[in-house]
C-alpha cells in the first residue's frame, strides 16, 4: 500500500545540541535503512521549513504506523497521513 506521508518536526528550542545531534542522527540511519529496504521510497524536503514530504509502501496500516511510531524525532512531531491509489491518467 502506498501512503503519502508529511511530517513537521518541532524540537523544543531549548533541546540540548548533544541530544539533538543524537536523535538525528538515529533518524537519519532509520530512515535510510527503511529506504535501502524499500519501505521508504521518496524523502523530500519541503523547502524553508523542519518538514518533509515522504511516500511509502508498505504492506498496510499496521506497518506505516510501527515505522512512523519507531522515528526517533516521532515525539516531536506533527504527522498527516494519506493513503494513495493509482491515478487511471498515470503515464507508470
Amino acid at each position: 500500500m502506498l501512503f503519502a506521508v508529511r511530517m513537521t518536526v518541532a524540537l523544543p528550542p531549548d533541546t540540548d545540541p548533544d541530544a539533538k545531534a543524537s536523535v538525528v542522527t538515529a533518524e537519519r540511519e532509520y530512515a535510510q535503512q527503511l529506504q535501502h529496504a524499500g519501505e521508504w521510497l521518496h524523502l523530500w524536503r519541503c523547502v524553508g521549513r523542519y518538514s518533509n514530504l515522504s511516500i511509502f509502501d508498505v504492506t498496510g496500516n499496521d506497518r506505516l504506523n510501527e515505522i512512523l511510531w519507531s522515528l526517533p524525532l516521532f515525539p516531536y512531531m506533527d504527522i498527516t497521513v494519506t493513503p494513495l491509489s493509482w491515478h487511471p491518467s498515470a503515464v507508470r
